[in-house]
């Protein structure tokens, strides 16, 4: 049994604190939480019957803990991994894992000595319909890539930024790009491989915010395809899509629904007889954004603590979509296209003003 410990409470803890609160994930239970905000941290704790912490190095301190989920602000993800690994505990990140590739390294490079694993919260890549685009990927299917885009159409209004005041900022949060289209864009990584450069413009459109609620970007990959993202916390009055196109030679996938769940298109030229089922029968829309795959991506981390088994996204793994991602603000800032394998300069994504 893992026993695992909620480092901060706010939004998005409610999806975890359900899934290992309620048992619903085998081999893991919640045993405690931890968050400076007094009510927040007692609310998950009286709802499941596990203790609160008020003070990160109190909860550390717990023997009965064994991996930490990190549920903090972005910009402080890099001091509560570093803080996790050397108290001894298995970290688990919410995305993104860092705002700056120097504090993604260091997470890293702490776990590493701590002897301790570094997982990256990336669930849509365990959604169903995601899996088996992939299996036809690995397949051969699609043979030559030629286009891949991914969409972020979702509604955050002024309420949601206000809720926090780390919400928009460049030192611990970002915009679209770095939340909520993160997931997206390690999509689009995953399945297309490494990026030669990408050239991106971004605009804050509605939010009263520092960084983006709205972006767009085209990107060249290194297998000679190209990419496109579009993301926007500006549709209203609701969400829309988070949706990933898979266009290759040979075949056409689309995956939408709120948060990659729901299978648009499914041709191939060469098709097989499982092809007509595939969207009846792996193709659901969850009632958020938040979509399924949290409990199948819990399932693979127990599964990888228990049987030492490699990670699906481990810290290496983690720092590729934040590469890009960092790639992407150097971009809007500089308005040129920016290679890949750069230092960034002028981004302000985690620098603090």
């Amino acid at each position: 049994m893992i026993r695992i410990g909620l480092l901060g409470c706010g939004r998005i803890a409610k999806r975890h604190s359900e899934l290992l609160g309620g048992n619903h994930i085998d081999g893991a239970r919640l045993v405690a939480v931890c968050d400076t905000v007094r009510n927040r941290a007692d609310a998950i704790a009286s709802k499941f019957g596990v203790p609160a912490s008020y003070d990160i190095d109190e909860f550390l301190a717990r023997k009965d803990i064994d991996a930490v989920t990190v549920l903090t602000p972005s910009g402080l993800h890099p001091a509560h991994v570093i803080a996790c690994a050397k108290a001894g505990k298995h970290a688990i990140v919410e995305k993104p894992m860092a705002l700056r590739l120097q504090d993604a390294d260091d997470m890293i490079r702490a776990c590493d000595e701590a002897g301790v694993k570094l997982f990256v919260v990336k669930q849509n890549r365990f959604n169903v319909p995601v899996v088996k685009a992939r299996e036809a990927l690995e397949a051969g299917r699609f043979g030559r890539l030629i286009l891949g885009t991914v969409r972020v159409r979702w509604c955050r209004d002024q309420a949601y930024y206000d809720q926090d005041a780390w919400r928009g900022t460049w030192a611990y949060d970002g915009g679209v790009l770095s939340n909520q289209a993160s997931h997206h864009v390690d999509m689009l990584e995953w399945f297309f491989g490494d990026v030669v450069s990408v050239h991106a413009r971004a605009v804050t459109a509605l939010a009263k915010i520092e960084a983006e609620d709205t972006a767009v970007a085209t990107l060249k990959f290194r297998n000679g395809a190209l990419g496109i993202i579009e993301a926007t916390t500006a549709a209203r009055p609701a969400d829309l899509e988070g949706s990933l196109s898979i266009l290759g030679e040979k075949g056409t996938v689309e995956i939408a629904g709120f948060a990659v769940n729901k299978i648009r298109h499914w041709r191939f030229v060469e098709e097989l007889p499982s092809d007509k089922d595939v969207v009846e029968k792996f193709s659901v829309n969850p009632p958020n954004v938040y979509g399924f795959g949290h409990q199948a991506y819990y399932q693979h981390v127990i599964d990888c603590l228990v049987n030492q088994r490699s990670a699906l996204v481990d810290g290496l793994e983690g720092r590729k979509s934040l590469e890009l991602i960092s790639a992407l603000y150097e971009s809007i800032e500089t308005g040129a296209e920016v290679p890949l394998r750069f230092a960034p300069r002028l981004g302000r994504l985690g620098v603090v003003s």
